[in-house]
């Protein structure tokens, strides 16, 4: 890690929260953003967050798909994000799942509910945990987020009566972004520039 100062992140998880989530999604024709996430993630970018995607896919290491088709989905989904004014920071994954085959076939420390990903974010690109927040659709998102140590895990679910370790819920991306610039100047307020 060079000598930059560290900043706080805004940590996506990929399916559920940046698209819809039809199950392993590995192409481009299926691939169908969520409202406002290219809003938020402006809102986030005017708050000084990195934006970094942390995204298990077990669809890799199932056999679904392949690494290289994640690979070109990615540059494609992050050519989207460039084109909407908020380029990505990072991507990271995890093709690795205790019931996949061949060498994607092992427990990973990547893979969530690990906080192997953030961790790596951390190390790489000078992220402080202490102060970054992460949104994502399922409880290993959460878990990971509270074994990483974050202040703040938000659960992005459309279910009323979800249960859920998560600091908030939210089913809006607008929701999240009022929430996340609250959250952000209360932080500010607290510990100081």
């Amino acid at each position: 890690m060079n000598e930059t100062e560290c900043k706080a992140a805004l940590f996506l998880d990929r399916d559920g929260v940046i698209n819809h989530d039809a199950g392993y999604i590995h192409k481009i024709a299926d691939f169908r953003f969520i409202d406002g996430i290219f809003d938020l993630c402006a809102t986030a970018r005017d708050l000084d967050y990195k934006l970094i995607v942390v995204t298990n896919q077990s669809g890799i290491g199932r056999g679904f798909y392949t690494e290289e088709d994640f690979h070109q989905l990615t540059a494609w989904m992050r050519e989207a994000f460039i084109t909407a004014g908020v380029p990505l920071d990072a991507v990271y994954y995890c093709p690795f799942h205790p019931d996949g085959i061949g060498p994607y076939r092992k427990k990973s420390p990547l893979r969530k509910p690990a906080p192997g990903m953030l961790l790596q974010a951390r190390e790489e690109l000078a992220v402080d945990l202490g102060r970054s927040v992460l949104i994502g659709d399922k409880e290993s998102d959460i878990e990971a987020a509270h074994n990483a140590c974050l202040p703040l895990a938000i659960r992005f679910s459309n279910k009323r009566d979800i249960r859920s370790k998560a600091d908030r819920i939210f089913s809006d991306h607008a929701e999240v972004a009022r929430f996340l610039t609250c959250f952000t100047n209360r932080q500010k307020e607290v510990g100081g520039p």
